[in-house]
C-alpha cells in the first residue's frame, strides 16, 4: 500500500541524490536503486569507523564500479588528526587519488591542505564535522578553495534557503536518517565519558543512553532517553530543497544496511520526480517510532526526540524483504546511442555513450531478404537494456540494400555484447594525477620556562566579583563572550579577548557581525574566533583574531593553516593529549585548557523541553544519566551546553603544558568558586575535589 504522495511537482535540474555506502553490499544497492553518487570510508581517517569501510584495493574497484554506470564517489576523510598521523594520512590521500574518486569529504584544515599539495585534482568537500551553519561559513569555506559545503543539519528552510542563495559554491544538505544530538563536530561526550571520540569516527553513541531531565530524587539514576532525537525524514520536502537551489540532497546511514539505502534512495528519486513511494516502507526499515521534520520546518521541540523500540525492530525484520526487491534489478542510467546496421553479409552494431566510448558487435551470419521492414522489432529489442546500468537514448537502423532479416534473439545478443564491452571500458582506471609532496616532521616543543602563562575564560562578568585587582592583573588575559562586553569595566579591556559564539542559528550571524564591528575601537585585546564563519565576519584591519574552543585544532599543520589564514594565537582542542601537543608550534602562541567543566554537547534541540516549555524553564537545569550523575545543561544564544560534572583539572602539573598559555575555563561557577580555582592554580596546588586530566595522558 503506498503512503503519503510525494511532491507532484518535477524539477530540472533535480539535486544528486547522494547516498551511503558502508561496504560494497551497500554500495551496491545504493547505485542499482538509483543514487546519483555515493559516500565511502577508507579504512582509516573517516567519520565512521564502525562501518566496513574500504581498503585502497576495494576503493579502486568500488571507483571502477560506480564510475561505469556514472555515479560519483565521494571518500570521506573527515576526523581530527594528530602529528604523528600525517604521513599515514597523506598515504590515504594518494589512494583516493590512484583510485580516480571524484571529491574528499575533510573536517581538519591539515587534510585539506595536503590534498592540495599531493593531489590538486580531488575536489573539496567541507564536512558537516566543520559545523557550517551560515551564509559567512560558507563563503569562508569557498575562499578557502572547496568545492562544496556540508551543511548542519539544524537549519530551517529559510535558513538553507538564505545559505544557499549567497553560496558561491554547492550546498548539501541531509535529508534522511539519524541526527546526533549535538552538531556534528562540536560534541566531546562519547571520549570524555567512554574515551571514543565522534570526531575521530569512534562515537559510542552515549546520547542514546539514559540521560533524565525529570526532576529526580537525589541519588535515583536517570531512565528517561532524554537526548536521543528520532531520525530526520524531510524527503516530503525535496522540492522545496530544490527550489531554495540546493545541489545535493545526503542519506545518512554508512551503519546500516543495504535496504535501508536502497528504500532512502528509491523514496528520494519517487520525491524528485512527483512521484508517491511507500512510506511505510521508508519507516519500517529504519526508524526510532517514526520521523522528525522538526529542524526543516523550524519546530524545534519535544517532538524531536525518540527511540528505538522492539517493534521498530520487528518492523525492520519484516520489511526487509520487501526493500531488498528495489535493488534486484540495476535501475538504467546511462544513455547510450546504438547504430544497427544491416547488409546481406551480417550486421553491425554500434554503441556509443556520451563520454566517447564505444563498442561493437558483429553478427557474421549472412542476413535473409525482410518481408516486412524490420525496424520496429529491431527497435524493440535493442530497447530492452532492462537489468543494465544503461538506457537507449537513441536507435538507428541503417540498412545497405534490403531490407534485411535479423532474428530478434541475434539483436539481443549484439546489444548484449555491446553493452558488456561498453560496461568494461567504463570501468577503465581514471587515476588522478599525484604530486610528490613529503610531509613536514614537526620537531616536539620545549615547555615553556616557568610553564604556560594562566588566562581565564568567563561565562559572565559577574564570574569576576571575587578576584581582586591583583589577581587580575597576574592573568595573562581575560576572556569572555561577546555578548558579555558591554557589562566589562573599561578598564578590564585592554586585555580581554570577546569570545564569538560557538553557533549563530536564527539571524545571530548578523547581530554577531554588528556586535563584533562596534567593538573594533572599544579598546578589547582582540576576538576568539569559534566557527570558519569568523574568519569571513571579521573586518579588515580587525583586532587580533585568536582561535578558539570551536575550531578544533589538534595537529601542528592545521594550526599552521589557521596561522597562515591570520589567527594570532590558537587553543588546542581539548581532546588533544600532551604529547600530540607537543609538536604543534605554529609561529603563533598556543594555549590549552588547565581546568574547566568541559562543554561536552553543544545543541540546538533542548533536552529540557522533554519535562518542561521554554516559558517555564529559567534556561538552565540537569540531566541525570544512568550512573546518578548530574550533567548541568544551559541555554544562551538559541542553543543549549551540556557539561561534564567532573572538571578537568592540571593545576599541580602546569608546568607539563607544552603549550605557551593554559586557560581556566569557567562556565557554572560561582564568583566565590572561580576565585578558589585559580588561586589553586597560581598555587600549583592539588584540586580540592573530585577531577579528571582529561584525555591528556591518553
Amino acid at each position: 500500500m503506498m503512503g503519503d504522495a510525494a511532491a507532484t511537482r518535477p524539477l530540472c535540474p533535480a539535486p544528486e541524490i547522494l547516498a551511503p555506502a558502508g561496504n560494497l553490499e551497500m554500495l551496491t544497492a545504493a547505485v542499482r536503486s538509483g543514487a546519483d553518487a555515493v559516500y565511502l570510508g577508507l579504512t582509516g581517517f573517516n567519520a565512521r569507523q564502525g562501518a566496513g569501510n574500504f581498503t585502497p584495493d576495494a576503493l579502486g574497484e568500488a571507483v571502477a564500479f560506480c564510475h561505469a554506470r556514472g555515479v560519483r564517489v565521494h571518500v570521506t576523510l573527515n576526523t581530527l588528526v594528530y602529528a604523528e598521523e600525517l604521513p599515514a594520512l597523506a598515504d590515504s590521500i594518494r589512494a583516493v587519488a590512484e583510485a580516480g574518486a571524484d571529491a574528499v569529504i575533510v573536517d581538519d584544515l591539515a587534510t585539506a591542505a595536503l590534498i592540495r599539495k599531493i593531489a590538486p585534482g580531488l575536489a573539496l568537500h567541507g564536512s558537516t564535522q566543520m559545523s557550517i551553519h551560515t551564509p559567512a561559513g560558507a563563503k569562508q569555506l569557498a575562499a578557502m578553495g572547496f568545492a562544496r559545503v556540508i551543511l548542519a543539519r539544524e537549519l530551517s528552510l529559510q535558513e538553507i534557503a538564505a545559505i544557499t542563495a549567497d553560496c558561491p559554491i554547492e550546498t548539501e544538505v541531509f535529508v534522511h536518517g539519524a541526527q546526533c544530538m549535538a552538531m556534528s563536530g562540536q560534541c566531546m561526550m562519547s571520549v570524555f565519558l567512554g574515551g571514543r571520540s565522534g570526531n575521530r569516527g569512534a562515537c559510542a553513541g552515549p546520547c542514546r543512553l539514559p540521560f533524565d531531565a525529570s526532576n529526580l530524587r537525589r541519588g535515583v539514576p536517570g531512565q528517561a532517553c532524554h537526548l536521543s532525537l528520532k531520525d530526520m525524514d524531510v524527503i516530503p520536502h525535496l522540492p522545496a530543497l530544490a527550489a531554495a537551489g540546493v545541489a545535493i540532497v545526503k542519506i545518512e546511514g554508512r551503519l546500516r544496511t543495504p535496504e535501508y539505502a536502497a528504500a532512502a534512495v528509491y523514496a528520494c528519486r519517487c520525491a524528485l520526480a512527483g512521484q508517491p513511494y511507500d512510506t511505510t516502507l521508508l519507516a519500517d526499515i529504519f526508524s526510532r517510532s517514526g520521523f522528525s521534520d522538526g529542524y526543516l520546518a523550524g519546530n524545534i521541540d519535544r517532538a524531536l526526540f525518540g527511540v528505538r523500540t522492539a517493534e521498530d525492530s520487528a518492523k525492520t525484520k519484516a520489511a526487509t524483504p520487501k526493500a531488498r526487491e528495489l535493488f534486484r534489478r540495476e535501475y538504467g542510467r546511462v544513455p547510450v546511442h546504438f547504430t544497427l546496421s544491416l547488409s546481406a553479409d551480417g550486421a553491425k552494431l554500434t554503441a556509443r555513450d556520451e563520454a566517447g566510448n564505444r563498442a561493437i558487435a558483429y553478427g557474421t551470419e549472412e542476413l535473409p531478404p525482410a518481408h516486412t521492414d524490420p525496424a520496429e522489432a529491431l527497435t524493440r529489442s535493442l530497447e530492452k537494456t532492462g537489468g543494465t546500468p544503461f538506457t537507449a537514448a537513441e536507435i538507428r537502423i541503417e540498412s545497405d540494400g534490403g531490407p534485411w532479416f535479423l532474428p530478434g534473439s541475434a539483436a539481443n545478443e549484439l546489444r548484449r555484447q555491446c553493452l558488456e564491452t561498453l560496461l568494461q571500458k567504463r570501468s577503465a582506471p581514471r587515476p588522478l594525477p599525484v604530486q610528490a609532496a613529503p610531509v613536514p616532521t614537526y620537531p616536539p616543543r620545549a615547555t615553556r620556562p616557568g610553564g604556560p602563562a594562566l588566562a581565564a575564560r568567563f561565562a559572565r562578568v559577574g564570574q569576576l566579583a571575587d578576584l581582586t585587582a591583583e589577581e587580575l592583573n597576574a592573568l595573562a588575559c581575560l576572556i569572555l563572550p561577546l555578548e558579555e562586553a558591554d557589562a566589562l569595566p573599561p578598564a578590564l579591556r585592554p586585555k580581554t579577548v570577546l569570545e564569538l559564539p560557538r553557533a549563530m542559528f536564527g539571524g545571530l550571524e548578523r547581530a554577531t557581525a554588528l556586535r563584533l564591528a562596534g567593538c573594533q575601537k572599544a579598546g578589547y585585546l582582540g576576538f576568539a574566533a569559534n566557527n570558519l564563519a569568523h574568519l569571513h565576519l571579521a573586518p579588515p584591519n580587525t583586532l587580533p583574531l585568536y582561535g578558539g574552543l570551536g575550531l578544533n585544532v589538534t595537529n601542528p599543520l592545521a594550526a599552521a593553516e589557521y596561522a597562515a589564514l591570520g589567527l594570532k594565537g590558537l587553543l588546542l582542542h581539548p581532546e588533544t593529549s600532551v604529547a600530540a601537543m607537543r609538536p604543534i608550534g605554529p609561529g603563533i602562541p598556543t594555549a590549552a585548557l588547565c581546568y574547566g567543566h568541559i562543554p561536552l554537547m553543544l545543541t540546538r534541540a533542548c533536552p529540557l523541553q522533554n519535562v518542561r516549555s521554554c516559558a517555564d524553564c529559567p534556561k538552565a537545569g540537569t540531566l541525570r544519566d544512568r550512573k546518578a550523575r548530574d550533567f548541568v545543561v544551559r541555554c544562551g544564544g538559541g542553543v543549549r551546553t551540556i557539561y561534564n560534572p567532573v572538571p578537568l583539572y592540571m593545576g599541580d602539573r602546569l608546568n607539563e603544558l607544552p603549550t605557551d598559555g593554559a586557560i581556566a575555563y569557567f562556565t557554572t561557577e560561582l564568583p566565590a568558586r572561580a576565585a578558589q580555582v585559580l588561586r589553586l592554580l597560581r598555587t600549583a596546588a592539588p584540586f580540592d575535589g573530585e577531577f579528571t586530566r582529561g584525555l591528556y595522558y591518553k
